[in-house]
């Protein structure tokens, strides 16, 4: 990355030699950091001591200072998603935890999972942030007359953010065969969803990481929105007769479940797809807006459906499944 030196010239006091009149040359490492770099020192030199510790200070937080001028570009609110991700996560998984006491003991686990859900998205977000903040820091330069340029991120936390994936989706699917509470009926729904969500993502992450428009980019893209579209089939097919049974009121938490999964990851297939915008953070915006409510609205849900359930419980009008 290109940059200025600056040249600082210190002006001595009486009791200073004649050599400490002479311009010196100090190391640019806080320089690009702000905006206006040129200064003079003037007075004793305590003062001049006390700038350049200053001047380190300022050195230390340079990546964040950096990528802080990018504004409200599109990295720049990339960067702020990052960070809201973080609150979002953090904020959403604390009320899950909680919100377990308000339920019976059957449906307690259904809460736990939306909290370790939102838990781990939240150490991962903490993560992926840094990475996106050290990337764009990079990218960034200061120009002549203050302004500053963002060139081409040379990368993004795409691995972060699949492991990340990994864990947290086949947890939230799996919410619904711990809402119908079938026992060993239920195996074969609940590694159904689990196996179809891992190909899914697998296939995902093999197209994020091959040439991008490319034919495997293409071909393994395509394959993972089938996987998807398999999944949604299983939830409004053997999830919706198997829950049949249950009580009319949690049919319609039921169905706000399921349009999650139906038309809120829809939001993950058209991210991917705005990679070909030539800007990925683009992507990550649209990623990091779906994930947050996805997984915060989402366990939201599984708790109302949980607690509906309970209530149900409690005053014996659950049917057993056929």
């Amino acid at each position: 990355m290109q940059r200025r030196k600056c040249r600082h010239r210190i002006h001595p006091t009486d009791n200073e030699s004649e050599d400490a009149g002479k311009p010196i040359s100090v190391v640019d490492s806080f320089h690009s950091q702000r905006p206006h770099c040129a200064q003079t020192w003037n007075g004793s030199h305590s003062s001049g001591v006390k700038d350049m510790q200053t001047a380190m200070v300022l050195g230390d937080m340079s990546n964040t200072f950096k990528a802080l001028q990018a504004g409200l570009t599109v990295e720049g609110i990339t960067m702020y998603l990052f960070w809201l991700g973080i609150v979002g996560m953090g904020a959403g998984a604390a009320y899950l935890f909680m919100m377990q006491g308000s339920l019976t003991k059957t449906y307690k686990k259904v809460a736990i999972v939306a909290g370790i859900i939102c838990a781990v998205a939240c150490f991962h977000y903490y993560r992926m942030a840094g990475i996106y903040v050290e990337s764009l820091a990079l990218a960034m330069t200061q120009n002549e007359d203050g302004t500053w340029t963002i060139g081409k991120l040379a990368a993004f936390p795409t691995a972060y953010r699949y492991i990340d994936w990994l864990i947290t989706v086949p947890l939230m699917v799996l919410e619904f065969p711990l809402l119908l509470n079938l026992g060993k009926k239920g195996k074969p729904l609940f590694w159904g969803l689990g196996v179809v969500s891992l190909f899914m993502l697998i296939f995902a992450w093999v197209a994020e990481t091959s040439p991008l428009g490319g034919g495997s980019w293409w071909g393994f893209y395509i394959v993972s929105c089938l996987c998807w579209v398999a999944m949604v089939g299983m939830l409004y097919g053997s999830v919706t007769k198997a829950a049949a049974h249950l009580p009319a009121d949690f049919q319609g938490h039921l169905g706000t479940m399921k349009a999650f999964i139906l038309i809120g990851w829809i939001i993950y297939p058209i991210g991917f797809l705005l990679a070909l915008s030539g800007n990925e953070s683009i992507r990550e915006i649209a990623y990091n807006v779906a994930d947050v409510i996805n997984k915060v609205g989402f366990g939201i849900a599984c708790v109302a459906a949980a607690k509906c359930l309970g209530d149900a419980e409690e005053r014996g009008e659950l049917k057993s499944a056929a």
